[in-house]
């Protein structure tokens, strides 16, 4: 069977699809930034953070990823507004080059909060170059990619 795009009806317009007859689940999804900063700004840190004039980066980073996350449904036309659980944003060096933001959204409704993750981490790591692209703009935002889901229809594990 043929999967169809559910954000088109049929006369191929765009729609926002009608979540009203489904159940009420608690829901989670995981999405994982990978970012590469390069040594230079790596060996800034001190502990497991950089302060600077615009303040500590990580925890600005993990701010704007909790905003992001609220917003959403501002950002992505076809998301439905959403009453957020829980958002949970962790920011890891994880080598002399790399660092990896995990957001992690919940909620108890009716549609997924895959788009949420997703956007969280994504605003995290621009967050991460906006504050760190005075010592360089080499960085790059490598991948951001959803890692678990669970709760709806199907459970996703992409770990």
């Amino acid at each position: 069977m043929k999967k169809e795009f559910t954000h088109i009806n049929e006369e191929n317009n765009p729609k926002m699809v009608n979540v009203g007859d489904k159940k009420i689940t608690k829901r989670k999804a995981t999405a994982k930034a990978t970012m590469f900063l390069g040594s230079e700004i790596i060996s800034h840190f001190k502990s497991e953070d950089i302060i600077t004039k615009k303040g500590p980066v990580f925890q600005t980073a993990i701010i704007s990823g909790i905003q992001a996350v609220k917003k959403t449904s501002e950002l992505i036309p076809m998301c439905h507004p959403l009453l957020i659980n829980g958002t949970d944003i962790d920011i890891q060096i994880i080598d002399s080059e790399h660092i990896e933001i995990i957001c992690e959204v919940s909620i108890e409704g009716k549609t997924g909060v895959e788009m949420e993750a997703l956007t969280g981490a994504n605003i995290a790591a621009l967050t991460v170059y906006d504050m760190c692209k005075a010592i360089s703009q080499k960085m790059v935002i490598k991948e951001v990619k959803l890692m678990k889901k669970s709760g709806g229809k199907s459970d996703i594990n992409n770990e």
